[in-house]
């Protein structure tokens, strides 16, 4: 018999299971809103992100084009087999053969046409690293960012007109499966191509010139007098496509442990001791500051000794050093042509190093040329300023005497030597080297007017105010050195042979090494009118006369002769 004890604990009991119950669907049911309509369209998003994939398609970078019309840097378009898995989304291999063509992505893959004869202009492309991915470059927003796994300009023409060349990648979107397998293409949205870039390279020119640096180390620059460079090689080069091809991992290590650093522009970015090609500098520098002229005659002693209260110190001449002879009676333009270093030691010492390092510095010697392309340095131009604050000693006559040879501590890039020369030849005016075109960059997409504004005036030449007598008188002297009787034998008959005249320096400096010396030649033609200036740098190659000369014969045959 149920007593109204038991009827009443039962009637709790049940009710107290009904509202957990009733809790129990309301807390269901407040999930279910929640899920389905306050973040129904999250969990949609994440579902469509498994089943739906983005895959990038490379754009086209523009192409690198010589100034006669010919590609120097361009693409190559390569199938990328995609592979799919539901952990890392996607692959894209290399693989080609026996695919399906639904399975293939086609883009375009930076191809290096001419190699390592062109490296160091051209730069190479660099895998994005942790740093730069999803960031946007700044001069160029519009591109967007950068994603993982894409490249980007590493040093030359690739780094300092990266937002000309970048083009703006495509992408696919691919339904998959719950494995990840591929189900469709829902739609594509196709890559837009880079700019291209063309430049004032002759191509013929530069793969001569890479001819004749095979097996040697150095540089050689080849412009015009306006500061259009026709060819820059530095030696040794590498080959920047070892950095697009999946398996030049190795290729790379190697290049990066060579000892003779391939990577190395010693074209811009090395500084060398450049001996007597220094000198036309010294000459213009005397003869402007009113010191000499055309009836300034000297006699050489073969040997300058000087007593100090720190000692005895004697400067002789090469002539003298190495044969026992004196040159005689010179003036200006017999002492070029022979490179006598006991008349630029006493022109040296009338000049004065503050005279001596402004005109230095008026011809940028101390300075970047301001070449378009990233890694230049500047020269050293030393003074007595400097040596006290890095030497922490005087400076001394002899120390003017050896800068006046191109010698001591004076060190400059091949680059600024014939920037500096190449004024000679124009008359007097300075014009920066640049690779750009001058015409095509008015094209360019640039971040902002003022950015095309400041390249363009980049390129404008300035006038030294050097007078007319003053360079046709260091004309004579260089056309004397490659004359009968001066020191660049190897043009001799250049005349005989083109009816070209040619004038030029033969250069040879002392390094620390004892016994190794640089072997210089500088050179342009036709001396009243030059097309061409070219400066020939071997690094410890020798004498310059003997080394560098033949080498500069060989592109001037090319330019007057082959072509």
């Amino acid at each position: 018999m149920e007593t109204y004890l038991s009827a009443r604990r039962e009637s709790w009991l049940s009710w107290f299971l009904k509202g957990i119950l009733y809790v129990g669907f309301l807390v269901l049911i407040t999930r279910l809103f929640e899920l389905q309509v306050v973040k129904g369209n999250y969990f949609r998003s994440l579902s469509e992100g498994n089943r739906i994939r983005r895959v990038p398609i490379t754009a086209a970078r523009g192409n690198i084009i010589a100034r006669g019309g010919e590609i120097l840097v361009g693409n190559r378009l390569v199938g990328r087999k995609v592979i799919f898995d539901p952990i890392e989304g996607y692959k894209k291999l290399n693989e080609f053969s026996e695919i399906n063509e639904d399975e293939i992505i086609m883009e375009w893959v930076r191809n290096y046409e001419i190699g390592e004869r062109f490296a160091h202009i051209s730069g190479y492309l660099g895998e994005v690293n942790e740093n730069e991915v999803g960031k946007v470059n700044p001069k160029c927003q519009e591109k967007g960012p950068r994603l993982l796994g894409s490249f980007t300009g590493r040093t030359g023409l690739e780094e300092a007109y990266e937002c000309s060349l970048l083009g703006i990648d495509g992408e696919e979107l691919i339904e998959v499966d719950s494995l990840g397998n591929k189900v469709r293409t829902l739609g594509r949205k196709d890559p837009i191509p880079g700019r291209d870039v063309k430049t004032t390279i002759d191509i013929g020119l530069q793969k001569k010139v890479s001819e004749l640096y095979k097996g040697v180390k150095g540089a050689v620059i080849v412009t015009d007098t306006n500061g259009e460079i026709l060819a820059l090689y530095s030696s040794p080069s590498y080959d920047p496509n070892i950095f697009v091809n999946s398996e030049g991992s190795d290729e790379i290590v190697q290049t990066l442990e060579n000892e003779n650093k391939p990577f190395f522009n010693r074209a811009i970015g090395g500084m060398f001791h450049p001996g007597s090609v220094f000198k036309p500098v010294v000459a213009v520098a005397v003869i402007e500051e009113g010191i000499v002229d055309d009836n300034y005659t000297y006699s050489d002693p073969g040997v300058i000794t000087i007593n100090s209260p720190y000692g005895i110190f004697s400067y002789s001449n090469w002539y003298y050093s190495q044969y026992g002879r004196k040159e005689g009676e010179i003036d200006l333009i017999r002492a070029i042509a022979r490179s006598t270093d006991t008349f630029f030691y006493k022109l040296g010492e009338l000049l004065g190093i503050e005279k001596l390092d402004k005109w230095a510095y008026k011809f940028g010697l101390g300075e970047k040329t301001g070449i378009d392309i990233p890694g230049e340095i500047s020269g050293l131009v030393p003074s007595p300023e400097w040596k006290e604050k890095n030497r922490g000693e005087r400076w001394f006559l002899g120390n003017t005497y050896h800068m006046s040879i191109g010698q001591g501590d004076i060190a400059l890039t091949p680059l600024g030597v014939n920037t500096a020369i190449a004024a000679i030849a124009s008359g007097g005016l300075l014009c920066p080297p640049h690779i750009i075109n001058t015409e095509e960059s008015k094209n360019f997409q640039f971040p902002s007017s003022e950015s095309q504004a400041s390249l363009i005036s980049n390129f404008q030449c300035k006038d030294l105010e050097i007078s007319h007598e003053t360079i046709d008188m260091i004309k004579k002297g260089m056309l004397g050195a490659c004359s009968s009787g001066g020191t660049g034998f190897t043009f001799f008959d250049f005349i005989e042979k083109t009816g070209i005249p040619v004038a030029c320096k033969t250069g040879t400096a002392e390094t620390e090494e004892e016994g190794k010396t640089h072997a210089w030649f500088t050179v342009f033609a036709p001396v009243p009118d030059p097309e061409i200036v070219a400066t020939v740098l071997v690094e410890k190659g020798g004498e310059g006369a003997y080394v560098a000369g033949p080498i500069a014969r060989e592109i001037f045959n090319y330019w007057f002769l082959e072509r």
